[in-house]
């Protein structure tokens, strides 16, 4: 069975898969390039657990018991030496995918699984990058990874059932719901969901509606938890401005062009809370204000 994984990257991602696979019982070697990095993501898995807890949804013994299952490694050789699974959650840019791929396939054992958890960018062309393209797939989280139901498992080319079979039951084993989805640019939830958000900017770039009436609209008219500009803050403007690239190239559609107003943001360094200020100013906290008036 397999109860040992390693996770690429302790960033947003990295650290919430790492906390759900230690949750449920798995052995985590969470990996990153820098103490300060693996210190932070640890930080962040203690202090979701601590509102868990806080919550009654589990007890301080589960808490210590899910951080003792996590160690920290910025040798990623050793961090991935006889993990069954290793999944990539590392920042969504083809070149350092790639790079940590042929990585991963040197460093890991020859029937290692390797995972990206890219949300948009070719499972196919990642896995070209190894020796091993039957065992390389993609697990999408949402995020927050504790809290979101589905994971998308995209399958590559080359990947092999025994592969998919493997993943989608061992994301049954975390309580998440996978879908199985083929390997084309965003996949099937930013596919659907990239389009709407850029659309939302456009509307505001053409002053249809300020931020605060276009989120309204989404969230009650359409029954949306969040706004799609709020969303897209929550996202990472960048994010959100790589994965519209990836689509763009991609299909070589118009339609998936980024609205100039994110372009012009995210060159600004406006990214949304990472950054404190996207659509909305987060500055004081992580609750939505109205940035300013060119917004409204």
């Amino acid at each position: 069975m397999m109860k040992k994984i390693a996770v690429i990257g302790a960033g947003t991602m990295g650290n919430g898969i790492a906390h759900v696979f230690a949750q449920n019982g798995y052995h985590v070697n969470l990996v990153d390039i820098s103490e300060e990095s693996l210190n932070r993501g640890l930080t962040t898995i203690a202090k979701n657990l601590d509102r868990m807890v806080a919550k009654e949804r589990i007890s301080e013994s589960d808490k210590t018991e899910t951080l003792g299952r996590i160690t920290g490694f910025i040798d990623i050789s050793k961090g991935v030496s006889n993990m069954g699974l290793v999944v990539e959650a590392a920042t969504e840019n083809i070149d350092l995918k790639l790079k940590i791929f042929k990585e991963l396939d040197i460093a890991c054992s020859s029937d290692t699984i390797l995972a990206t958890n890219t949300s948009s960018i070719s499972i196919t062309q990642i896995a070209a990058a190894t020796q091993r393209p039957d065992k390389v797939i993609g697990m999408h989280f949402m995020n927050p990874v504790p809290i979101m139901q589905l994971i998308e498992i995209i399958r590559g080319y080359n990947t092999s059932d025994e592969t998919t079979k493997t993943i989608m039951n061992l994301s049954l084993k975390l309580g998440k719901t996978p879908t199985e989805v083929n390997d084309y640019p965003g996949f099937v939830a930013n596919r659907i969901l990239m389009p709407m958000i850029n659309e939302a900017i456009e509307t505001l770039y053409t002053r249809v509606a300020g931020v605060h009436e276009i989120d309204t609209v989404m969230k009650l008219g359409m029954a949306h938890p969040m706004g799609p500009l709020q969303l897209a803050d929550f996202i990472g403007l960048d994010v959100c401005l790589s994965i519209l690239n990836v689509m763009y190239e991609g299909f070589k559609n118009s339609k998936y062009a980024p609205c100039p107003l994110l372009v012009n943001m995210v060159a600004a360094g406006k990214l949304g809370i990472k950054s404190g200020e996207g659509f909305y100013d987060y500055s004081q906290s992580r609750k939505a204000e109205i940035v300013s008036s060119q917004f409204k």
